[in-house]
């Protein structure tokens, strides 16, 4: 009867520790977010370009021409409308809505965007993996 008593509190504090863990997660995950979101909400594109995962910059580096074309427009809204979350498999993704204006015409339109976030085991930190979002997509 001991036996069992140990395994079962062993159990419940792993059970215990592993909740937290996807807890912290999940935090981490809403302020990586809310800090790119913020981003790009203000025209930060570099700042925005550092929560890009790093294997990924690599491969895509933000050019003089995307930073120069960022100049010329501005972020209207940023709004969330939907998303979906593994922790567990260390994914997530939103469909962002994007207005954007452009500061020479005054015309503005919407430009939907999906994110697609990695946790980083080794590093505690989730990473965007879908690059800057292109909002000149067709023009």
């Amino acid at each position: 009867m001991r036996l069992f008593r140990a395994v079962m509190v062993w159990g419940l504090l792993l059970a215990v520790a592993g909740c937290a863990s996807m807890s912290q997660q999940g935090d981490k995950l809403d302020q990586q977010q809310y800090a790119w979101s913020g981003a790009i909400r203000w025209g930060e594109v570099e700042g925005a370009a550092n929560l890009i995962d790093p294997k990924e910059r690599e491969k895509h580096p933000v050019t003089d021409l995307q930073l120069e074309r960022w100049k010329h427009i501005q972020v209207t809204s940023y709004r969330d409308i939907g998303s979906d979350r593994n922790l567990e498999k260390g994914l997530a993704v939103r469909e962002i809505d994007i207005g954007v204006m452009n500061r020479h015409t005054m015309a503005e339109r919407t430009v939907r965007y999906r994110e697609t976030w990695r946790w980083d085991t080794e590093g505690k930190v989730w990473w965007l993996t879908s690059g800057l979002p292109d909002l000149w997509a067709g023009q």
